[in-house]
């Protein structure tokens, strides 16, 4: 049980493969084709609410560059074949000169440049020059799934993995775990790998169990 409990927690390196699409199949499509090098734009900036996923998109897109071998730069400061700058609205004015320099490099030297804050760049509270930048390439708002589209997630994955997922089950999974996607597919899949171990089938009681132990 109590390794159980330990595999609900975050994996070591966010995958792009667990983030779920939603209404967003066009920003999705983009990031797949920057890492292939099929893509015409190669600057996007994404902005969303918190909570929306905007940091497990970034740091998933890194860890496919570097999987496919290249250098990346995740302060956003620095010139990389691929560099990524979250939480840009954060930035001092020191990190917004260097974030300014670094993206005049990066787009000269036709490397990859993925940013993302939580309002779109001209709402951006950084000098306009960076807001300029930022709103120089491709720009999508990530829309985060709803309860509906959640649910619909929760049952395919359960599908994949080889169970039907009841409705009430999921309903609770949303309103008695943390909500954002990602958290939500590792509660389904310690459930699984309860079930398997009880040799019990998935029911309401039995994440109740394994959520208060």
């Amino acid at each position: 049980m109590q390794q159980l409990l330990l595999d609900i927690r975050p994996p070591a390196q966010p995958e792009l493969a667990r983030f779920v699409a939603g209404r967003n199949v066009e920003l999705m499509a983009q990031l797949r084709a920057m890492l292939d090098g099929s893509a015409r734009e190669r600057m996007v900036y994404v902005w969303g609410a918190p909570g929306s996923g905007k940091s497990y998109l970034l740091a998933a897109w890194a860890h496919a560059c570097r999987a496919r071998g290249l250098a990346v730069d995740a302060s956003g400061l620095v010139a990389a074949p691929a560099v990524i700058a979250d939480q840009v609205e954060t930035w001092d004015a020191a990190q917004q000169h260097a974030g300014f320099a670094a993206f005049n490099r990066v787009r000269e030297a036709g490397g990859l440049w993925l940013a993302a804050g939580t309002v779109a760049p001209a709402d951006l509270p950084v000098m306009p020059e960076l807001q300029t930048r930022l709103g120089w390439g491709l720009v999508f708002q990530l829309h985060g799934l709803n309860d509906t589209e959640k649910s619909a997630a929760l049952a395919q994955h359960a599908e994949n993995l080889g169970f039907r997922l009841e409705p009430q089950v999921a309903d609770y999974l949303l309103n008695h775990t943390a909500r954002d996607m990602q958290s939500l597919l590792r509660v389904l899949e310690a459930l699984d790998r309860f079930s398997l171990e009880t040799r019990r089938p998935i029911t309401l009681p039995l994440l109740r169990q394994l959520l208060r132990t």
